[in-house]
């Protein structure tokens, strides 16, 4: 018998609550013995052949989506352990966003939806094959630990410069007015920003590990109690969580990014000065 809570020899993820390559808390075994599509996800460009001549014109290449298939056997103590297995497994594999975390030397996860039927085949009264198919529609393998920074706005404005260049060994570093975020990753990855109220016509300065600075402001005040976020990935702007607030934010260079291995710092500023207005940056590192 399997001893609940230890773990298997081989590959190693987990589906939701379902521990894949190892032992649930109520002995069920999950061997887990196909990975696949967790290396890459397929490219979306468009190519033009050139007229009269050797080769082709290239557009924008983009990321597709990132199929995954999760497959392997299950071992349970009795039938209905197995039974019961079964069904965890397909509410696992939800329609619904479902969170696939694969255990390599750096734990990286992604948001994953159920994409075709799941398989499941009884070879004895206490063991089975499954095989699920989940997809994501965000391409990026995230870190599993999200990293935030908090600051408040800087008690005295003007004059201020700041290095630029900084360690990678940084978390989140928040200073007077002022979050650092660094991607140990190899993909661009995009903060989700929240500003706290209350506040008059907020802006957050993004300052590019070039040194270039990418402004977001808003032209409207926040009240106490009220909360701005923006999610650069998403490119929206919410206030309170149900009102879209998009046509009072300009991005005039761009949404900012974070880049691979790289720093940006967000410059929390105002048109007048506010001792709880708060600025919170949420971001994970990403990669390819």
């Amino acid at each position: 018998m399997y001893v609940p809570g230890t773990g298997l020899d081989g590959l190693r993820a987990d589906l939701g609550p379902i521990p894949l390559g190892g032992v649930d808390e109520l002995g069920v075994a999950w061997v887990l013995q196909t990975l696949d599509g967790w290396d890459s996800p397929e490219i979306r460009a468009q190519v033009q052949q050139r007229e009269g001549d050797h080769g082709a014109w290239s557009g924008a290449r983009y990321l597709g989506e990132r199929p995954i298939t999760l497959a392997g056997t299950v071992v349970a103590p009795d039938p209905a352990a197995l039974d019961d297995a079964r069904e965890r497994l397909l509410s696992a594999a939800s329609l619904s966003d479902t969170t696939v975390v694969v255990y390599e030397q750096t734990p990286k996860q992604a948001l994953a939806h159920r994409s075709a039927k799941p398989l499941w085949k009884y070879e004895t009264d206490v063991a089975a094959t499954y095989s699920v198919m989940m997809t994501a529609d965000d391409p990026r393998r995230y870190a599993t630990v999200a990293q935030s920074g908090t600051t408040m706005l800087p008690i005295t404005t003007g004059g201020m410069t700041y290095p630029r260049t900084y360690p990678l060994a940084f978390n989140a570093v928040t200073v007077s007015g002022q979050v650092d975020c660094a991607n140990l990753g190899s993909f661009e990855t995009r903060p989700v920003l929240v500003i706290d109220g209350p506040v008059s016509q907020p802006a957050v300065l993004a300052q590019m590990p070039d040194g270039s600075v990418r402004p977001m402001t808003y032209s409207q005040d926040l009240s106490l109690g009220d909360q701005l976020v923006i999610d650069v990935d998403a490119k929206s702007v919410m206030l309170n969580g149900n009102v879209s607030r998009r046509r009072f934010l300009a991005v005039p260079l761009g949404w900012p990014v974070i880049p691979p291995e790289a720093l940006v710092s967000f410059r929390f500023v105002a048109a007048t000065y506010t001792a709880t207005a708060a600025l919170t940056v949420r971001w994970r590192s990403a990669w390819i």
